[in-house]
């Protein structure tokens, strides 16, 4: 029996020289994917809040400066426990044009931070379609990087 299961986040986009960062998934449907940093907003929680917590959280940044880029969602089936859940992984996209700080490439799991295993600039054009979550290759599509 199906279930639903719907996500609703705020995710930033950073490229620079052609790399762009991601970071490596520790659980959920995307567990062991390369997807971009962000993550679920919080109830009363403004999406630019939940960009710069979720950013300083995963990556180890401080965001300065932001634009709206995208909104848009993918769907997908996860097996989970004895059940499978029917997914809407929602996205609000946002390149990050000013930053603070280094991205951390490793990261501790602990109560702020349990899904990043850290963070890294990737080069583009070295990204396989197989190792990135549908939301990161939905957006490196449109941008017509992927």
């Amino acid at each position: 029996m199906k279930q639903e299961f719907k996500q609703l986040g705020a995710y930033g986009i950073i490229i620079n020289d052609n790399k762009v960062v991601l970071i490596k998934k520790n659980k959920g449907p995307y567990k062991g994917k390369l997807d971009l940093p962000g993550g679920g907003i919080k109830h009363h929680e403004r999406p630019e809040d939940t960009l710069r917590r979720e950013l300083k959280e995963e990556v180890g940044i401080e965001v300065q400066k932001f634009e709206l880029y995208d909104a848009d969602s993918v769907t997908f089936e996860w097996p989970y426990e004895d059940k499978i859940l029917d997914g809407h992984h929602i996205g609000i996209f946002y390149k990050i044009l000013e930053y603070t700080g280094e991205v951390q490439e490793v990261m501790e799991i602990n109560e702020d931070n349990d899904d990043s295993l850290g963070a890294k600039y990737y080069d583009i054009k070295s990204l396989e379609k197989e190792d990135l979550s549908l939301i990161a290759l939905l957006e490196l599509e449109k941008m017509g990087l992927i």
